[in-house]
């Protein structure tokens, strides 16, 4: 009885429905979106499914980084439109304008994804690109997100045209007399389009150069370069993010070279007290020459001013008309020999020992040459080395720093000035 019952009511609803047919078309249309759905759910399953095993293959690793990005997923979920917009023909008592809107509503929605399946495809060429060797010294990252830009102008025009059932030459048509409005819009991204030209194709900037630009407070690795920005991580480990289109209309000092080179330079001076400045005696030759570094340079020096001093006759004169040895010319030699020998100084680049131009501190003794590393921490402690047995060799030329006096030097002096008229 039961089941007699249910068939009787249900064909007394067809009944009704043949009555009313726009309840009829809007329970056709009802059950079109459940099954649309129902194939689009197992369309996206059977889809993502399948990529995942083909992604196990070393030779298709690339479905992996398309799948990530939700590629897949975004045209699998085109399905459900798509059957829609087969599908409506097939809904009963549909008038042609409901129709004709649902199936532009349809087509709409399609597009959208289609769109956004395509802003997946380009992160995901992105993706594998990063993989790349040239993806270490070439970032495409601006071009990707221009083209993302256009793509999606592009689908917004093409969607409204759908919507409102006009051509997107129509709209576009419509464009030009915005042009002014979209120029002062896109100004920014305007300028940093050709920036990033510029930056690329001159080879300007890359990820992972170290860049100083003082303007701008960055000094530190370039970690990222898109359309806008380029941003630079600080040595502190601030981030800062410049405009990309600031970087080709103000200066910025790239260290690109120098790590290429795979030497640093370093360029210091040691400043001599002036009044230590004076004539080798026969002792300090004498003993000088024992140093290994010394000797050499001490044995060839000392027979080029005896012949010099011979030929002028000059062997037994003055002092001041006869060529001698200097401290500080003996220590310079030191010096320019104890850099070519170090192990840490790369010997294949410039290496010399010059006295620059006498200050009101001194006589400046600048070391300049290249360690063997670009490494900031090997560098520093190779520098440091260097620096700190100069310094400490330096009173065995009988030279010393030149060092301004200091408040506890005046109260020493002060004091001994007070001792000795106490004394007295």
């Amino acid at each position: 009885m039961d089941l007699q019952r249910f068939w009787r009511d249900a064909f007394d609803l067809w009944g009704t429905l043949d009555q009313h047919p726009m309840l009829h078309a809007t329970l056709g249309t009802l059950v079109l979106l459940c099954v649309a759905l129902l194939i689009g759910r197992l369309t996206r399953f059977l889809v993502l499914h399948a990529t995942r095993l083909l992604g196990r293959q070393p030779a298709l690793r690339w479905l992996d980084d398309l799948r990530h990005n939700k590629v897949f997923h975004r045209l699998a979920q085109t399905t459900p439109s798509l059957v829609v917009q087969s599908g409506l023909k097939l809904v009963p008592e549909l008038s042609n304008t409901a129709q004709h809107f649902l199936g532009n509503v349809a087509l709409a929605v399609t597009l959208l994804f289609m769109t956004r399946a395509l802003s997946c495809l380009l992160d995901g060429l992105l993706s594998i690109y990063a993989r790349t060797e040239h993806a270490r010294t070439r970032s495409i990252k601006g071009y990707m997100q221009l083209a993302k830009m256009m793509l999606w102008i592009f689908a917004a025009i093409v969607i409204v045209a759908t919507l409102i059932d006009r051509s997107p030459l129509l709209l576009l048509s419509g464009l030009g007399a915005m042009s002014a409005v979209l120029l002062l819009v896109y100004k920014d991204t305007l300028l940093s389009f050709v920036a990033s030209v510029q930056l690329t194709s001159n080879d300007m900037l890359h990820v992972g150069d170290w860049i100083e630009m003082p303007q701008a407070g960055a000094d530190g690795d370039v970690v990222d370069i898109t359309l806008h920005t380029v941003k630079v991580q600080n040595f502190d480990k601030t981030i800062v993010s410049i405009p990309t289109w600031r970087l080709m209309s103000e200066s910025f000092r790239n260290y690109r070279g120098m790590q290429q080179s795979g030497g640093r330079r370093i360029k210091r001076s040691l400043f001599i007290d002036a009044a230590d400045v004076r004539f080798l005696t026969p002792e300090e030759d004498q003993r000088l020459s024992q140093v290994r570094l010394l000797s050499d340079y001490l044995a060839s020096k000392r027979q080029e001013l005896h012949q010099w001093n011979e030929a002028k006759g000059e062997n037994t004169g003055l002092s001041a008309n006869r060529r001698r040895l200097t401290n500080l010319g003996t220590f310079r030699a030191f010096a320019l020999a104890y850099l070519k020998n170090h192990p840490d100084v790369k010997q294949g680049m410039t290496c010399m020992v010059r006295q620059m131009q006498t200050t009101a501190e001194g006589v400046p003794l600048e070391i300049y040459c290249f360690a063997r590393t670009t490494v900031w921490a090997e560098y520093e402690a190779i520098q440091g080395d260097i620096f700190d047995y100069l310094l400490a060799v330096l009173p065995e030329f009988g030279l010393s720093l030149y060092q301004q006096p200091s408040g506890n030097d005046m109260r020493a002096g002060l004091a001994g000035k007070v001792e000795r008229s106490e004394t007295a």
